[in-house]
């Protein structure tokens, strides 16, 4: 099973991309932030971490307010830098840790976690400031990177207790995943800074080493404070702390901190830690999801689970986005053409030409989106019904209790299928 081998504490302000960018490691003002991370990247090599489970906050990058999640796990292959108004870093994408992504998931919602998910997101200098620091010396990465994302921009937010039992629960799915992984918490933000009005350039070096303190030996204390308490000790945005409650949730009770250091060159307090566990956890079970236990024994049922969601992922975009006019324009002109250049393979654009309902389902695409592609098609939702059951249309309506068709487009075409 996997297994916590420890955790990490850093900063995560973009001067640390700064510095490394422009390769200021002798400079006096920038050294003792590469000297910050030396202790850490050989820590990392002696324990062979295999993940780094990086908890870090969006700053309005990929994640902005019309859909804005307390908590958003990353589910894909790959994180590329984000371009941030500037131009993205030119550093290397993060590997992703897609099956244990969703193993966490699915074992938090069992605990009434729910969290978001996202894919195809590029990712700020929230994850990639530090992490960039702690590459190997060519650019690559010696570890693969599980991304999890706190909205700790627009309130509400979550909670310093939330965050803290939200530890405890990721801690168990990390614990119950079957295979032998060595992960690491990453705990990312802080300390005290703040960005924003008359208050601008607000530090509290005082608090910052009181929370160090209390993070490590009373983190109870610290999951009491509101966030307007938080705010008035470490500015608004260095209230982003909460998140490291998430990692020492995470942890044992007891822990013994490796290496801490504290370092204020101008706007934000820059820290970083290494922290190990000096207590047991209790026995865990490997997680079993009771939840659709059973769903196998309903024929032609089949639950549209984040393995189907992978799978798919690329034909359920293409056909998500007929709802975009000039894609759907361009897909009735020259539907081929649109396939080909959205990188669909042979047999999904093979599956899409021949509107074959029911294999798409059973490829992993999604019904709200086939329903879509009815419309653009010209055919009812009751076609795609009938279809689905291996019947005619006339079949199906002999089983309804009114003989209607519908669809979802704005200008319903008719009944007969369209060609593309």
């Amino acid at each position: 099973m996997a297994k916590i081998i420890g955790a990490i504490a850093t900063s995560h302000t973009p001067t640390i991309g700064f510095a490394k960018d422009r390769r200021l490691e002798n400079d006096p003002i920038w050294k003792p932030i590469f000297d910050a991370y030396e202790p850490i990247r050989a820590w990392l090599a002696n324990k062979r971490a295999d993940v780094l489970l990086t908890i870090y906050n969006d700053h309005v990058t990929s994640f902005f307010f019309d859909h804005y999640s307390p908590f958003a796990l990353g589910v894909d292959d790959l994180y590329r830098p984000a371009d941030e108004g500037g131009g993205a870093r030119k550093v290397s994408p993060l590997p992703g840790a897609p099956e244990l992504a969703r193993s966490i998931a699915t074992s938090l919602f069992a605990e009434e976690f729910d969290i978001s998910f996202f894919r195809g997101k590029p990712v700020d200098h929230g994850c990639f400031s530090p992490l960039s620091m702690l590459a190997d010396p060519d650019g690559t990465w010696p570890w693969k990177v599980l991304p999890f994302q706190v909205g700790v921009l627009q309130f509400p937010i979550p909670t310093a207790r939330r965050c803290y039992r939200l530890g405890g629960a990721l801690g168990r799915a990390i614990r119950a995943y079957p295979s032998d992984l060595r992960v690491v918490i990453v705990a990312t933000g802080g300390l005290s800074h703040q960005v924003h009005g008359e208050r601008c350039g607000f530090n509290n070096p005082e608090w910052d080493h009181q929370f160090l303190d209390l993070i490590e030996n009373d983190p109870v204390a610290l999951t009491n404070l509101t966030h307007a308490e938080y705010a008035e000790r470490g500015g608004l945005e260095g209230a982003e702390v909460i998140m490291w409650l998430i990692m020492r949730g995470a942890m044992t009770d007891r822990i013994r901190r490796l290496h801490r250091t504290y370092y204020l060159p101008s706007m934000t307090a820059i820290a970083t830690a290494i922290y190990e566990n000096d207590g047991e956890y209790p026995p865990i079970a490997p997680f079993r999801d009771v939840q659709l236990e059973g769903v196998e024994r309903l024929a032609g049922t089949y639950p549209y689970t984040l393995e189907r969601s992978a799978k798919a992922y690329r034909l359920n975009r293409f056909l998500h986005d007929l709802i975009v006019p000039e894609h759907r324009e361009v897909f009735r002109r020259n539907a081929d053409a649109l396939m080909i250049a959205h990188e669909l393979t042979a047999e999904e654009a093979d599956l899409v030409r021949r509107l074959d309902w029911r294999e798409l389902i059973h490829y992993g695409v999604t019904f709200f989106v086939l329903e879509k592609l009815a419309a653009v098609v010209g055919v009812s939702n009751l076609h795609v019904y009938a279809a689905m059951r291996g019947q005619s249309l006339e079949e199906l309506q002999a089983t309804r209790n009114a003989k209607i068709e519908y669809g979802v487009g704005a200008l319903y075409l008719g009944s007969q299928q369209s060609k593309m």
